[in-house]
């Protein structure tokens, strides 16, 4: 999802080669697009001694919460295993390298954060997340960690985001449970896009949290849905995280500070209702 959007918002003067582990994808142009495997390292090194960048946004990760804690090595394996090979690749280039993260890395008791806060990730997947940092923050290389969550948006032959089930379920007549306990930042994800080329553009390097500039619960953020899309309200049910019973836990207070982004590094973020209305746009065309 991520990287589509940031194929797409290419800024002028930039040329991108896009990677994926698939052989092919019909939604980059062939001439933009290599097929890698991240977690095979002498794959990662012919690549990168192939196009020779200077920069290299890492937006791939195994980001099912409650698989990472069943297929732990898988996990580890692309979110921490495949930056390690990012860095040593990214060596014999000397490219710097934008790593996207997540509000994951915290417990959720004592939230929103900063990004000076302490990790503390209750799950296996917050957990190499945070690992993954840790192998970028250890490395000689220049880098950028921007951490988002609840990430939505359009994409081509992908999974349905969030907004997108939500739509479909509602839709049908069907009736949905969404967690009241769960609070935080909800990101649309051409904002992001946008927001990473801002940082690499003007190669800012550190840790920042880049997210929607609006805290909700995602009871409120699916009510919110319903209302700009004009569905029915009604067929949405609060229940807590608890009732569901779900593998891994998840940081329930959560959220994260965006006023460095927006005041120190002047990217432009939405509000849940400025984020719903341009994925509005987008989907009706």
């Amino acid at each position: 999802m991520l990287g589509q959007r940031l194929v797409k918002y290419t800024p002028a003067g930039f040329q991108v080669v896009a990677t994926d582990i698939s052989p092919d994808h019909q939604f980059i142009e062939k001439n933009k697009y290599r097929s890698c495997d991240l977690t095979d390292r002498d794959a990662l090194i012919a690549l990168i001694d192939e196009v020779q960048p200077n920069k290299i946004i890492n937006a791939a990760a195994y980001t099912n919460v409650d698989g990472a804690e069943k297929e732990r090595d898988l996990c580890w394996l692309v979110n921490v295993i495949a930056m390690e090979n990012l860095v040593f690749a990214a060596r014999r280039v000397r490219a710097s390298i934008y790593h996207i993260s997540t509000d994951y890395v915290f417990d959720g008791t004592k939230g929103p954060y900063k990004e000076t806060d302490t990790p503390s990730p209750l799950g296996f997947y917050g957990q190499s997340k945070l690992a993954a940092e840790q192998v970028l923050k250890g490395s000689p290389l220049n880098f950028t960690i921007a951490r988002t969550m609840v990430l939505y948006g359009v994409s081509e032959n992908n999974r349905p985001d969030f907004v997108g089930w939500m739509i479909k379920k509602l839709r049908r007549g069907d009736a949905v449970h969404i967690v009241t306990d769960q609070i935080g930042n909800t990101t649309f994800s051409d904002d992001l896009a946008r927001a990473l080329w801002e940082l690499v553009r003007t190669q800012y390097h550190g840790v920042v949290n880049v997210a929607g500039r609006e805290i909700v619960s995602r009871y409120d953020f699916a009510l919110k849905i319903a209302e700009i899309f004009d569905l029915d309200a009604s067929l949405i049910k609060p229940i807590t995280s608890s009732a569901l019973k779900q593998r891994a836990p998840r940081p329930l207070k959560s959220g994260l500070i965006v006023d460095k982004a927006i005041n120190t590094l002047g990217l432009e973020l939405s509000d849940v209702e400025e984020g719903l209305r341009k994925y509005k746009a987008l989907v009706q065309g």
